[in-house]
């Protein structure tokens, strides 16, 4: 007998709590993603600490080398201990360590700092991306791609923030303006996020997930393929006929994040290379990532139609393609258009490689292959501004940059043709 029909709201609110707290930590990391870019150049005046181009690539990097062992550590704990508790735990650490970077008295502090709050940080997205996916089994690619705007959003809000915050104040406001939303957020996760029904199934936790399962109308998902006992780690995911993919999956990320965090951490600084004024790169930053909310409220219709690998992998073709295209020097209105159109299409595609993750792997290893994917990924978020530094050292930044990020994103193309679809997806 069906359920009276009075219960549905209660189960369209607490569904609705899951995608917005999963969207807002997302927010946080879209807040990284630009925040140290949008304040080196200020951080390299002799008003500041004069930071050279290999200190300004050493603030640029070292919060990426903790989201990288974050990404590693924490998505594989996520499966151990649970989503809720890791999401919790990754979104109070960030916030706790942003906060401080404000107090920095010197880049080696900073530095410091930008390190450990990257190790939070690294466990958000592969836990938000699991748990998301796992409330919304019908329509994942979507739900992935709908969740991860909160990622520019959030990169397209610390843009706008930087053009007001810097010219009217010290640099050392944006990071108190980024740790201060955990004051609203944490509360509200630890009152309404509730622990995904997959994640108790797998751990053969039955009676709790029907329980949540009913609440937010859900079927639970079955989970086959482990042996009795076997707990998640990196080690699973070269097992069982998954040791391609999962190589291909980590070159795929490896240039999908190379491509984000290069162009973010370096479009402001290389578009100054190229004679625009500080006002104008920023803007750049800003187009780049409305192009992206853009890219992929689109990604998510194609992939619910053609599936998430289908649509990365011409993700990643056109974003090659337009990435080539901002060498040609054009009149303001057209560079504009072509910022947008490449972060149209080169952010939306790490997008899609996660997604594909999320959907070709059971639930006990949902997360830890999300982790690998990130990990690997903010592997190629360290290599990107690396590039982007060696590139400006040798006074070739434009329009060399742009000829290499092109080659990345065609290679991206690549690797993600050569995954595999698993079948191992069933419902209980």
């Amino acid at each position: 007998m069906s359920m009276p029909s009075r219960t549905a709201p209660a189960v369209s609110r607490t569904g609705s709590w899951v995608a917005a707290l999963c969207w807002t930590a997302v927010l946080l990391d879209g807040f990284d993603l630009v925040v140290v870019g949008t304040v080196v150049p200020t951080l390299r005046t002799p008003q500041e600490w004069a930071l050279t181009e290999g200190g300004a690539t050493f603030v640029v990097t070292i919060g990426l080398v903790g989201m990288t062992i974050g990404a590693l550590t924490i998505g594989a704990l996520t499966d151990v201990l649970g989503r809720r508790a890791a999401l919790i735990a990754a979104v109070t650490s960030f916030s706790v360590f942003t906060m401080l970077c404000a107090l920095a008295p010197d880049a080696g502090v900073f530095g410091l700092l930008r390190f450990l709050a990257g190790l939070g940080l690294g466990g958000c997205l592969p836990t938000a991306i699991a748990m998301v996916n796992e409330f919304t089994r019908r329509a994942s690619g979507r739900a992935t791609t709908t969740m991860m705007t909160g990622y520019h959003v959030g990169a397209v809000i610390t843009s706008a923030l930087a053009i007001v915050v810097l010219e009217h104040t010290s640099w050392r406001w944006m990071f108190v303006i980024g740790g201060l939303p955990a004051v609203v957020l944490i509360p509200l996760m630890v009152k309404n996020l509730p622990e995904s029904p997959a994640f108790l199934l797998a751990h053969g936790r039955r009676d709790e997930a029907e329980r949540i399962a009913a609440q937010h109308g859900l079927d639970l998902e079955a989970a086959p393929t482990l042996p009795t006992g076997t707990k998640a780690s990196i080690a699973t995911l070269f097992t069982g006929g998954r040791l391609r993919t999962t190589l291909a999956l980590g070159v795929t990320s490896f240039m999908g994040l190379l491509l984000v965090y290069g162009l973010n951490g370096w479009l402001p600084t290389i578009m100054r290379e190229a004679h625009y004024d500080l006002g104008a790169a920023l803007a750049f930053l800003l187009v780049l990532n409305l192009g992206a909310i853009a890219g992929l409220l689109l990604a998510g219709r194609v992939a619910q139609r053609t599936g998430s690998r289908s649509a990365g992998i011409v993700w990643f073709a056109a974003g090659a393609v337009f990435l080539a295209l901002l060498s040609v020097r054009l009149p303001i209105a057209g560079i504009y258009v072509m910022v947008f159109l490449t972060g149209c299409f080169v952010f939306s595609a790490q997008v899609l490689v996660y997604a594909f993750t999320s959907a070709n792997h059971p639930p006990q290893v949902r997360a830890t292959a999300l982790g690998w994917a990130a990990g690997v990924g903010r592997v190629g978020a360290i290599t990107g501004p690396l590039i982007g530094g060696a590139l400006l050292s040798a006074g070739i930044a434009f329009p060399w940059g742009f000829y290499v990020f092109a080659v990345v994103g065609a290679l991206g193309a690549l690797a993600l043709a050569v995954t595999r679809v698993s079948r191992e997806r069933a419902v209980a």
